[in-house]
């Protein structure tokens, strides 16, 4: 992986960074391993007292602070609440990692897909991601060095070999669709941002195991998906942006 840059030499106070999704799972552990660096973290769920669980349970960390509202992404009243608390707790934002992600199965195709169900699979990936990128964009902008980082899929991919859109023959339709349409969403937020100090891009953390029996299907750990999502989350002011990136490496989009 490429070196990454440390957070001292980015940031000359903490900096303030949330990660959608963090009670539990990969989203949990990217936010343990960003407190572990040196950064103030705010852990997120739909259910506070969860995040608050969370928080408690990695304190040692470093610095983890749980968002006192529930968080859900694909509500834009809860992530205006949500923009509220963290404004009064620092009035600005760092690092924002868009981590939470709806699922339906991996036997949905797409001509036999629950719409309902599709769009709400599409509400929590896309619209979710644009939700909150939205609302926290004021106080990103308030930061010498503010970082998005989009967590997609290789699902989404047109050239990934074994699991991409045109490699499954159709499974996990609404996933697959939705993480394709985050990474259009990640290319499209980079280009208009090109003009600020604003970097976002796009990580495949790959198959990774967090769900019960995920290492059948030859899901890595947990410990080794997140090194990727932290480099991405700390690159220096001249790294890249609008990109899609596996272990700090470019992915085929």
């Amino acid at each position: 992986m490429p070196a990454q840059e440390d957070m001292a030499l980015l940031w000359d106070e903490p900096p303030v960074c949330l990660v959608t999704g963090s009670a539990q799972g990969l989203g949990r552990a990217v936010a343990k391993a960003l407190a572990q660096r040196g950064a103030m973290v705010i852990v997120s769920s739909r259910d506070p007292a969860k995040a608050a669980a969370t928080a408690a349970q990695i304190a040692g960390a470093g610095d983890l602070r749980p968002l006192p509202v529930g968080l859900d992404v694909a509500d834009r009243t809860s992530v205006d609440a949500a923009a509220t608390a963290i404004a009064d707790l620092r009035g600005r934002l760092d690092v924002l990692i868009n981590n939470a992600a709806a699922y339906v199965d991996w036997a949905e195709s797409a001509t036999g897909a629950d719409l309902a169900r599709s769009r709400a699979v599409m509400d929590t990936n896309l619209y979710g991601a644009w939700n909150i990128t939205q609302a926290m964009l004021p106080m990103l902008r308030a930061s010498a060095h503010p970082r998005v980082v989009n967590i997609a899929s290789r699902a989404g991919s047109h050239g990934d070999e074994r699991y991409g859109l045109s490699s499954r023959q159709g499974a996990a339709a609404s996933y697959g669709i939705s993480k394709a349409a985050l990474l259009a969403l990640t290319a499209t937020l980079a280009a208009e941002l090109a003009g600020t100090p604003v970097i976002i891009n796009a990580v495949d953390p790959d198959l990774t195991a967090t769900w019960p029996g995920a290492e059948t299907m030859g899901a890595r750990p947990i410990a080794d998906s997140v090194p990727g999502i932290v480099w991405a989350a700390t690159l220096p002011d001249d790294g890249p942006r609008g990109g899609f990136f596996r272990d700090g490496h470019p992915h085929p989009w």
